[in-house]
């Protein structure tokens, strides 16, 4: 997508984000990648209220921090920036304070392998952070750390951070973190989850690579092709004779 619609998708899906209950006022916030730029979600305008012109525009290379439009960025910009720095595979963040999610940063606990869907975020376990004042430098190192070899990260007392190669996917992640924060949250309630083993969860991550493409392996179905009924051909031939 081009520019212009690229910063009208930030915007539709800050609006989703809050009505789905995964954020809450302007606590979050949206990066995406474009070019050699991240368009970023600007600081403390409700999501009611925001355009596609007041996205703010920064540089990935240069001079950090930099940034252009009509309001600044997001007070979070830092661990956007550097996390797209850090990992070219990323092509948009989201950052919100899904409850179930953020509870469980409150404990400092992170998130293991007791559902399969685990592998959405690229290994056996979703980490959690340490605490960090928020929009510092010392957050950003965090999060990028917690990030590595990751999809998904809690931070600690604060949140959730998750990335994807598109701003859709990053959505769909946030959505599938924070149901497995409360499925976790459930079990925890009635007792001891059962956890999968690593070599599991690799290898469901692997099958992952290729989820929602249509090429699941011997999963899929496969698509039927048209046959021909021959009765109907020769009955045709029979009336034009």
């Amino acid at each position: 997508m081009n520019e212009k619609e690229l910063r009208a998708d930030i915007v539709a899906q800050c609006r989703a984000m809050n009505a789905a209950g995964l954020n809450q006022g302007t606590s979050g916030n949206i990066s995406a990648r474009f070019g050699e730029a991240m368009l970023i979600t600007p600081s403390a305008i409700p999501y009611d209220a925001m355009r596609p012109a007041m996205i703010a525009r920064m540089p990935i290379e240069g001079d950090y921090g930099a940034w252009s439009g009509p309001h600044p960025p997001s007070t979070e910009w830092r661990f956007h920036l550097d996390i797209l720095r850090a990992r070219p595979d990323v092509g948009a963040i989201v950052h919100c304070h899904a409850v179930n999610a953020t509870a469980l940063s409150m404990l400092r606990k992170p998130i293991p392998a007791a559902h399969y869907m685990i592998a959405a975020f690229g290994g056996p376990t979703v980490r959690c952070t340490g605490y960090a004042p928020y929009g510092t430098k010392e957050l950003s190192e965090l999060a990028v750390a917690g990030l590595e070899a990751r999809n998904g990260v809690l931070l600690g007392n604060h949140g959730m951070i998750v990335v994807g190669e598109t701003l859709t996917q990053a959505m769909w992640r946030a959505t599938e973190l924070e149901t497995l924060a409360r499925m976790y949250i459930l079990a925890l309630t009635i007792g001891d989850p059962v956890i999968l083993a690593d070599d599991e969860i690799m290898r469901t991550v692997e099958r992952f690579k290729t989820y929602g493409q249509g090429l699941e392996g011997d999963a899929a179905p496969k698509k039927a092709r048209p046959r021909k009924i021959a009765g109907r051909a020769t009955a045709a031939k029979r009336k034009r004779g």
